[in-house]
């Protein structure tokens, strides 16, 4: 495998770089910089969403027809590569990475003249109605019922773990709307407009402080079946095809190997009494940064087949398995790296909009939250047995 750039892939690369160079804010970068989470508040989020919409680069995974940039690749690869290395905000994930994939595949074209304009341009911000109180891992046996009425769908039920509900202005949700001897064959996909009588939405504290999952209640809520993806019953392939492109869409070694570096740096800094000096720090980076090129690897190959039109199939659950054990690797390893001052802990509220002067370095602000938030990387997208499950079962026969 020849992993050099050619002159016109290095021409882009430069084109990246001056793009990033002169749109990427110091406020940006240093949001980005001080939130531990996965995800970009929408306020920053959003606002890079629309500057790489102006210049056609808002969903680099789409087909072109449907606004992406028609690339290669190798473009895609060093598109997210370069932005990883320069701290760009998370972008609209929940709307370009994973309702919109579903929408181009079993969308009508009223659904995708509507939506996917929207999603490309920041106007519309999604989260996701999957997992319930009862129902997780075991997602098929979800209760959130939709009962027709005329033209709409009457919704009765929760949804838990919400990543920013009370953020987003439309949701896409599994809902029951028959019963039958398959659970799995009672399920639909369904559009709601979070601004629809009848949805609550309560916050959830998780361990780091951070108000960034809720619960969701519906009672009564009046969705036209307009809102309905593809056939009814069929959900549940739709709701796999989009987990797919949760799990395996992404290029999460770049960010990865970001995170290590700012790791290493804090190890040979005078903050931590250079703990490079310690065996055990030194061999741990080493053997996370192996894991890395590996993980590196296999996304190049899933890159390659996405580029095709292909979706990621069962590997999607060997990269989400990886990069989330990888993640938390990173994670402890940073805890460890900074010692005692791990328990000098700011709560993320968010931490670039604290209006008060840090116990502890900014260079170090983040470390405990994001050790704290990633305890959840190996349980939100499917836990990790069920990947192993997965793989088990669609790669190796068992």
């Amino acid at each position: 495998m020849d992993l050099s750039f050619n002159a016109e892939e290095r021409a882009f690369q430069a084109e990246v770089n001056d793009f990033i160079a002169k749109n990427l804010t110091d406020e940006m970068k240093r949001a980005t910089a001080l939130t531990p989470s996965v995800f970009s508040d929408p306020d920053i989020g959003m606002a890079w969403q629309r500057t790489l919409h102006g210049r056609g680069w808002g969903a680099p995974g789409w087909p072109v027809e449907h606004g992406g940039p028609d690339w290669t690749p190798a473009q895609r690869w060093i598109f997210e590569t370069e932005c990883a290395r320069a701290g760009v905000p998370n972008v609209n994930v929940m709307g370009v990475k994973m309702v919109g994939p579903v929408i181009i595949g079993f969308g009508s074209p009223e659904q995708k003249n509507f939506y996917l304009p929207r999603i490309l341009s920041g106007e519309d911000y999604w989260c996701q109605g999957y997992s319930e109180p009862g129902s997780g891992s075991d997602l098929s046996s979800l209760k959130t019922r939709a009962v027709r009425e005329g033209d709409d769908y009457i919704i009765n039920g929760t949804k838990i773990w919400t990543t920013h509900a009370h953020h987003a202005n439309r949701m896409f949700a599994l809902v029951r709307t028959s019963d039958g001897p398959r659970q799995q064959d009672g399920i639909s996909f369904i559009l709601i407009d979070m601004k629809t009588p009848g949805i609550t939405t309560r916050p959830i504290l998780t361990i780091g402080g951070d108000h960034e999952v809720n619960q969701v209640f519906f009672d009564d809520v009046r969705v036209p079946i307009a809102n309905r993806v593809g056939d009814e019953g069929k959900g549940w392939t739709y709701g796999k095809y989009l987990l797919e492109f949760e799990r395996g869409s992404g290029i999460a070694s770049a960010k990865l190997r970001e995170g290590l570096r700012a790791i290493a740096e804090l190890a040979e800094s005078d903050l931590t009494g250079r703990a490079i000096d310690d065996a055990d720090i030194c061999t741990r980076i080493s053997e996370v940064e192996i894991d890395i090129d590996a993980l590196e690897m296999t996304e190049l190959r899933v890159l390659s087949a996405l580029q095709t039109g292909q979706n990621p199939g069962a590997v999607s659950s060997i990269l989400k398995l990886r990069n989330s054990e990888i993640r938390q690797a990173v994670t402890r390893l940073g805890a460890d790296v900074i010692g005692h001052d791990a328990l000098a802990v700011e709560p993320m509220r968010p931490l670039y909009k604290l209006n008060h002067e840090s116990a502890i370095p900014e260079d170090m602000l983040t470390v405990i939250p994001e050790y704290l938030n990633g305890r959840a990387y190996t349980i939100f997208g499917g836990t990790s047995e069920i990947q192993r499950d997965i793989i088990a079962k669609m790669m190796l026969g068992i």
